[in-house]
C-alpha cells in the first residue's frame, strides 16, 4: 500500500463520565447505519461494557484504543487497521476530555484524538447553565490549541429558549458550531449496576432503547457531523500496513502437517468481557475457537486443548452457575488433568470455591482453594503494572505486564492461597499486591491483559495448548488407537 488513506473519523468526548457520550455515540452510529453508511466504532481506554454497546450499535466489533497499554503507535495502528476508509469511524472517549494518568493529561481522550488526527465533538451537559457553557467550551479550546474541537452537542436542554441562548453564546463567542441539541431524557435509558452500564445481553427492553436513540439522532445535524468527520488529514500509509499472518501456525515442531489446536472460550451473559484482539490473537497464533456457555453447556467440549475465561458478571448469575453442577465439575476435572486454563477476573471467580452475593453463598468450580466476597465499593479499579517474579507456565520471569482491573469482589480473608506469579507495582491485584494465581496449568488473575499490549499472552496459551495436544496424541499412540 502506498500513499495516504483518507478515513472519515470523529471523537465523541465529554467533560466527565456520564456526560452522555454513550447515548450520543450509539444514536449517531445507528442513524448513519440507517442511512446506508458503513460504520466502525472504537472505545478509548480499557472498557468492555461501552465497547459492547458500540459493537451492538455499529453491528461490527468495537475496538479499544488505549495508549497507556499499547503505546500511541500501537493505538494509532490498531485504529488504522480496523477503520472503514469509505464510511464513518467513531471513537467514544472516556472520562473528561483532558483526564489522563497525570496532571498533564497524558493518555487522555484529547491526546488520543491528536494522535489519530481526529476532530472532537464535545458533549456538554447544560443543566441550569446558559452563557457559562461558552466559557467552558472556550476553556477547552484554549487549554490545548492543538486539539480541534469541531462541534458541540448540548445535552439536558430544557426548552427552545434555553437552546437558543446557549447555542448563540457558544457559536458567537467560541466560533464552534452546535451540531446537536438533546432534551432531558429518561434517566434509565441505559440502566447501570456496580461495574457501570448494564450489558446489552442483560438490558431489560431493547425496543425502548431503540426509540430513545432514534429521538436523540433526530436532534443531531447528521449532514454537518459527516462533513466534520470527512474534513481530516489522511492517515499515513505506514499506519495502515497490516501484519501478515504467519503461514502454518498450527504446525507442531517436527510435524509436516498442520495439527489442530482448539481453545474453548467461555462466553455468555455471565462472561462477556473479551477484547476482540485477544480472540483474534489466539486464532492468528494457531487456535480454532470454540465458544461455550457456562450457563447452559453441560460440560466443556472433549476435544479442546485450552480454556480461556474472561471477565463479566458471574456474581449476578451466581445462582445459575451453581445450578449447572455438571459444567463446574468438568472445569475442575479439566484443571486436575493439567488442561491449560487462563482466567481473568470473572474467570478467577468461577474457578474459586464459592461466590458470596447479596448475603448468599453460591458454589463454584473449586479449582482454586479460596472463596470470593463481593462488596458495595470497588476493590480494585484502574491500570495495573506487574512483574512476573515466579516460575509459571505462561510468562517468563522478569516479564512486565501492563493491564487493568475493575472488580467489586475480593478473595475472602483467611483464605488458603495458591502460589502467585506476579508482584504488583501499580494497582491492587488479587491479594497483598500479588496477582496471577497459579496451580498446575491454571492461571487466574484480577488483571485483564490486552493482546496488542502483551503479545506474550497469546503465545503462552498456545504453547501450552500445543503441549497438551502432543500429550494427547502420544497417549493415543501408546494405547494403540
Amino acid at each position: 500500500m502506498t500513499g495516504a488513506v483518507s478515513t472519515p473519523r470523529i471523537v465523541i468526548a465529554g467533560l466527565a463520565g456520564d456526560s452522555g457520550k454513550s447515548i450520543v455515540s450509539m444514536a449517531l452510529l445507528r442513524a448513519l447505519r440507517g442511512a446506508g453508511i458503513e460504520v466502525r466504532a472504537f472505545k478509548k481506554g480499557p472498557d468492555y461494557i461501552d465497547a459492547a454497546w458500540l459493537s451492538w450499535a455499529s453491528a461490527n466489533p468495537a475496538r479499544n484504543l488505549d495508549s497507556w497499554l499499547m503505546g500511541f503507535d500501537g493505538a494509532v495502528r490498531s485504529f488504522a487497521i480496523h477503520t472503514t476508509p469509505i464510511g464513518f469511524n467513531l471513537v467514544e472517549g472516556n472520562r473528561g476530555l483532558f483526564d489522563g494518568v497525570d496532571t498533564t493529561g497524558t493518555h487522555s481522550t484529547a491526546e488520543l484524538a491528536k494522535a489519530i488526527q481526529a476532530p472532537v465533538l464535545l458533549v456538554l451537559n447544560v443543566t441550569k447553565m446558559t452563557r457559562t457553557a461558552a466559557a467552558v467550551v472556550m476553556g477547552c479550546k484554549h487549554l490545548d490549541p492543538d486539539l480541534r474541537i469541531a462541534g458541540v452537542i448540548l445535552n439536558h436542554v430544557s426548552g427552545k429558549r434555553h437552546e437558543m441562548i446557549v447555542r448563540e453564546a457558544i457559536e458567537i463567542s467560541c466560533g464552534i458550531p452546535v451540531v446537536g441539541v438533546i432534551p432531558k431524557l429518561r434517566s434509565d435509558a441505559l440502566p447501570q449496576r456496580h461495574l457501570g452500564l448494564i450489558t446489552p445481553e442483560d438490558h431489560p427492553c431493547i425496543a425502548e432503547l431503540h426509540s430513545i436513540l432514534d429521538q436523540v439522532a433526530s436532534q443531531l445535524d447528521l449532514t454537518l457531523i459527516k462533513q466534520i468527520a470527512a474534513d481530516v488529514s489522511p492517515l499515513p500509509a505506514h499506519a495502515v500496513r497490516r501484519v501478515q499472518k504467519a503461514g502454518n501456525a498450527n504446525s507442531l515442531p517436527g510435524e509436516g502437517e498442520a495439527v489442530r489446536v482448539r481453545v474453548a472460550i467461555i462466553r455468555d451473559a455471565a462472561f462477556s468481557f473479551y477484547y476482540e484482539e485477544n480472540i483474534e490473537a489466539l486464532r492468528q497464533a494457531g487456535a480454532e475457537i470454540a465458544i461455550v456457555s457456562a450457563l447452559t453447556a453441560r460440560a466443556l467440549p472433549k476435544d479442546i486443548d485450552a480454556v480461556y475465561i474472561g471477565g463479566g458478571f458471574p456474581e449476578v448469575h451466581a445462582a445459575e452457575l451453581e445450578a449447572n453442577e455438571s459444567f463446574r465439575d468438568s472445569l475442575a476435572e479439566a484443571a486436575a488433568r493439567d488442561l491449560p486454563i487462563y482466567a481473568e477476573c470473572g474467570g478467577l471467580m468461577l474457578l474459586s470455591r464459592s461466590i458470596q452475593w447479596h448475603g448468599k453463598r453460591h458454589a463454584m468450580a473449586g479449582v482454586l482453594s479460596f472463596d470470593i466476597e463481593t462488596d458495595s465499593t470497588p476493590q480494585g479499579h484502574g491500570y495495573v503494572e506487574m512483574v512476573v517474579d515466579t516460575v509459571n507456565p505462561y510468562y517468563v520471569v522478569g516479564t512486565t505486564l501492563r493491564g487493568h482491573e475493575f472488580h467489586y469482589s475480593r478473595i475472602a480473608p483467611q483464605s488458603e492461597l495458591p502460589n502467585s506469579a506476579c508482584q504488583i507495582r501499580r494497582g491492587t491485584g488479587a491479594d497483598a499486591r500479588r496477582d496471577g494465581m497459579i496451580t498446575k496449568n491454571v492461571w487466574a488473575s484480577y488483571t485483564h491483559l490486552h493482546a496488542l499490549a502483551t503479545p506474550e499472552w497469546a503465545t503462552g496459551i498456545i504453547n501450552l495448548a500445543r503441549e497438551h495436544r502432543v500429550r494427547e496424541v502420544q497417549k493415543k499412540t501408546l494405547s494403540g488407537f
